[in-house]
C-alpha cells in the first residue's frame, strides 16, 4: 500500500500545448505527451501503476483509463484516438490506433500499431492483435487487414482532434 500512497501523491507531467477540460480527473503516476488532449468527464487514475498517453492522442468524453495493482500500466501510443465511453485497463494500445466508442479493452491486451477496435467490441485480458488490423466484435477478432488509406484516417482523425484541442486552448 505504500506504493499507492507514493502514486496518489504524484502530480501529472504534461507535455506542451496540452488540453484538459475542466471537469476531467486525472490521480496518480500519469504523463501526457505533447498536443494531447483529455476531454470532457474522463477519469485516468493512475494511483497503483503508471498511464502513459503518447503526443498527438486524444481520450474522448466518459472515458475510463485505469490500471492494475503492481501489473499492468496502461500504455497509450503516439497518434491514437480514443473513442467517447472507451474504457482501458491495464493494457498497451501502440501508435496510429483508433479505439471506437464504447470499446473495453482489458487487462495485459495489446492493440499493435496502425489498427482500429470498432465502437462495442470487448477485447478480453491476455490477448495480443497484428498491427493493421480492423478488431470486432464481443469478444474481438481481427476481421479485415486495413488499407493504406484507412491507416491514413486513423492520423487524420487524431490530426483533427489536434485542431479541436486548439481551439479550445485559445478560446477557454
Amino acid at each position: 500500500m505504500e506504493n499507492v500512497k507514493k502514486r496518489l501523491k504524484l502530480k501529472p507531467v504534461l507535455g506542451k500545448n496540452v488540453f484538459i477540460a475542466q471537469d476531467a480527473t486525472i490521480i496518480g503516476d500519469v504523463e501526457l505527451g505533447d498536443e494531447s488532449s483529455i476531454w470532457f468527464h474522463v477519469t485516468i487514475r493512475a494511483d497503483v501503476n503508471f498511464i502513459k498517453i503518447g503526443k498527438f492522442s486524444n481520450i474522448q468524453d466518459n472515458s475510463v483509463i485505469h490500471v492494475t495493482l503492481n501489473k499492468y500500466p496502461t500504455i497509450i501510443g503516439d497518434y491514437v484516438t480514443i473513442g467517447h465511453s472507451a474504457t482501458l485497463h491495464g493494457c498497451t494500445i501502440k501508435n496510429n490506433c483508433l479505439i471506437g466508442i464504447g470499446a473495453i479493452i482489458m487487462d495485459n491486451s495489446i492493440i499493435n500499431e496502425n489498427s482500429i477496435v470498432a465502437a462495442g467490441t470487448l477485447i478480453p485480458p491476455n490477448k495480443t492483435f497484428p498491427p493493421n488490423v480492423l478488431i470486432k466484435g464481443y469478444p474481438g477478432k481481427v476481421v479485415k487487414e486495413l488499407s493504406e488509406e484507412e491507416i491514413k484516417s486513423i492520423t487524420d482523425y487524431a490530426l483533427r482532434y489536434k485542431k479541436y484541442k486548439d481551439i479550445y486552448l485559445a478560446n477557454f
